[in-house]
């Protein structure tokens, strides 16, 4: 490998994706009763929507289109529901491509894009850079790199404090029948070694946050929740764990919004009914 290459980091966590498809307003709803705060609707260049919700260094982002707008980026769409995006920092994009070509990983040619953000003084455009991994690799989501142009338009100070204390992203499930299979894409991308076997598949770190790729069966003992699989038993993401500064303050906003929660080890889980379909925790950190 080159210099470059070698200089490139490892699997860091940027954010995930919660497809909630032309559901948008009612998934917003749901994540705030969360205690998440979340940021005014934006608009992407290529035509989905989205609200975000900003933590420390990764954020949540809920995916979907307005009303007549569903035929563009139809490609989204074809998932199912849920949870549906991995999303790691490239690092230098250029080197970043360049090595996942190397490595014979099935990568699309970098594309950009931007979103309008309101700021004092007005309108300003975040930038973006992605680097898509093919769609064959990755079953029922999408897995690539985002590159920000302008990261402090998207991780503004102001939006960063939540009201249920999370912080990031602690946890991301992937639910698969045969997790060794599923997880060979991410080894491919960053290289052996990576997985670590864990009870019932394999997990790595990225960065802070840890992916975890289950049976469906140690998924239920996990979290006591039955995750759906894919259509024909396909991979499925199906979870969030969140890490929080406070369990109280979660709590304390659950209850106020009227969201029925249960223990989960030292913090507490919420059933995907009531997350836009993803099983979800909050855990101290």
């Amino acid at each position: 490998m080159s210099d470059a290459a070698n200089a490139l980091p490892g699997p860091v966590l940027d954010h995930v994706v919660v497809n909630v498809m032309d559901q948008l307003d009612p998934a917003l709803a749901a994540y705030e009763k969360l205690g998440f705060l979340m940021t005014p609707r934006g608009h992407h260049s290529l035509g989905s929507a989205n609200n975000l919700s900003i933590f420390t260094t990764d954020y949540l982002e809920l995916l979907g289109f307005e009303p007549g707008k569903n035929t563009n980026r139809a490609d989204l769409w074809k998932h199912p529901p849920g949870l549906t995006g991995l999303v790691f920092k490239p690092g230098d994009p250029d080197a970043r491509y360049t090595d996942l070509q190397k490595r014979g990983v099935p990568v699309d040619p970098p594309a950009e894009f931007t979103r309008p953000v309101d700021v004092p003084g007005g309108p300003k455009d975040a930038h973006f850079r992605v680097l898509r991994i093919g769609a064959d690799e990755v079953q029922n989501g999408r897995t690539f790199f985002c590159h920000h142009y302008t990261p402090e338009l998207v991780w503004q100070p102001e939006m960063q404090t939540q009201p249920n204390g999370v912080t990031g992203v602690a946890e991301f499930v992937i639910a698969s029948t045969d997790p060794t299979r599923t997880g060979g894409i991410y080894e491919r991308m960053f290289g052996p070694g990576l997985l670590q076997s864990v009870y019932g598949g394999v997990a790595f770190r990225a960065g802070v946050p840890v992916v975890q790729i289950l049976t469906p069966e140690a998924i239920t003992a996990k979290f006591g929740i039955a995750p759906e699989l894919g259509p024909d038993g396909t991979d499925h993401m199906v979870a969030l764990v969140y890490g929080t500064s406070s369990v109280e303050q979660a709590k304390e906003e659950l209850a106020k919004n009227g969201v029925p929660f249960g223990p989960y080890g030292a913090g507490i889980l919420v059933a995907p009914a009531h997350a836009a379909g993803v099983i979800t925790a909050f855990v101290p950190v």
